[in-house]
């Protein structure tokens, strides 16, 4: 069965640091288009970052230039950077897996951006 599992998520004053981090088991992830979502209470998921099989990446604007993708193929993971972060930022952080025929999704980490 595979699975997608997120860390990496907890509280942070603003203008912070965390890095998420998504592995896999049954699943090569430098395969798939990778994504990071968020949802926040209230908000519709949405992309934050996604990178392709062959290294293309796209942020969202709110996160362009203080989030950065990237993949580990060794550790088969794919990280989350998240710098300056804002309260804004506050949400259920979600790993995304995908090809033209099949998602998978993670749990899900909770962000925290607090004072």
């Amino acid at each position: 069965q595979v699975q997608l599992v997120e860390s990496g998520g907890g509280l942070v004053q603003p203008g912070g640091s965390l890095r998420l981090s998504c592995t896999a088991s049954r699943l090569t992830l430098s395969f798939w288009t990778m994504g990071w979502y968020r949802q926040a209470p209230g908000n519709e998921r949405e992309l934050v970052a996604g990178t392709t099989d062959d290294g293309i990446t796209n942020y969202a604007g709110s996160a362009e230039g203080r989030f950065t993708i990237s993949r580990n193929n060794a550790k088969n993971t794919v990280d989350l950077q998240m710098n300056s972060l804002r309260p804004e930022d506050t949400a259920v952080y979600y790993c995304n897996a995908r090809s033209p025929y099949i998602n998978y999704w993670g749990q899900g980490t909770q962000v925290t951006v607090t004072s």
